[in-house]
């Protein structure tokens, strides 16, 4: 049986595609479903899906850095990017000859998807190369139409305090909040990790685990271990931090 992950950060949007894949591949096994990125490259990781449905803007990893990391954690994977329209995107899409659906996804475009993919073998190196180059340009084009956070604000009693994103070593998620971590210790946040990855400047910001995301600036070393996971020793913080198995690639595609 062919089995898939589906990864679509609006709930409304997820239960659509699920419909739509039930009517027009029945026997599709899906195993996970994932309403962000670092969430469906950890199913990819795990599970290693055949197919994995990818939105291509969720928080923090987008679809194409997931797809990215996941050649090499699962390479047997085929992808379908689901994006909005966006002319740029799509485009690309159509010279990398990279599946994709259009949302709202219609009936008729998912079918001929499909057949697509069972008649087609194992992504070949030649795809993985067509996707890394995919990736670096669409990274540009986000990059450069993006504003980032720059700051943000915790409060303390009666006070407010203003901490600069770049002063952040890290974040990491505490249940509903997220802990930011500086050179002077932990300030709690108001905001869950999720919300707040879709705000940070994917240039300097990576996720290394579902539930922390670290600030380049911050990195002294990676050191990877025989197990493929990895550690990253901070240049003002006396603790080090582990990177998920499937996150590593993340470092080398950078």
């Amino acid at each position: 049986m062919t089995t898939a992950i589906l990864a679509e950060d609006e709930a409304l949007l997820l239960t659509a595609l699920r419909e739509a894949l039930s009517q027009a591949w029945p026997e599709l096994d899906i195993v996970a479903e994932c309403e962000d990125g670092a969430g469906a490259l950890e199913a990819i990781a795990e599970r290693r899906p055949d197919v994995a449905f990818l939105d291509i803007r969720m928080p923090g990893l987008s679809g194409l850095e997931v797809a990215a990391a996941a050649a090499e954690a699962s390479p047997a994977t085929q992808v379908v990017f689901i994006t909005a329209y966006d002319q740029y995107a799509i485009d690309a899409f159509e010279r990398g000859a990279v599946d994709y659906l259009l949302k709202p996804i219609r009936a008729e475009r998912l079918a001929a998807t499909v057949q697509r993919i069972k008649t087609r073998s194992a992504p070949s190196t030649a795809d993985a190369e067509t996707l890394a180059s995919l990736l670096r340009e669409l990274a540009l084009e986000r990059n450069q139409s993006a504003s980032p956070l720059t700051w943000i604000t915790a409060s303390h009693g009666r006070e407010t305090r203003l901490i600069m994103v770049d002063d952040v070593a890290y974040f990491r998620a505490d249940n509903k909040y997220t802990v930011a971590m500086t050179a002077d210790g932990e300030v709690l946040l108001r905001t869950p990790i999720r919300e707040l990855a879709a705000r940070l400047d994917p240039t300097l910001f990576k996720q290394i685990h579902r539930s922390t995301i670290v600030n380049l600036k911050a990195v002294a070393s990676v050191v990877r271990d025989d197990t493929g996971k990895g550690t990253l020793r901070l240049r003002q913080r006396p603790e080090t931090l582990v990177v998920s198995q499937p996150f590593m690639a993340l470092f080398r595609n950078m």
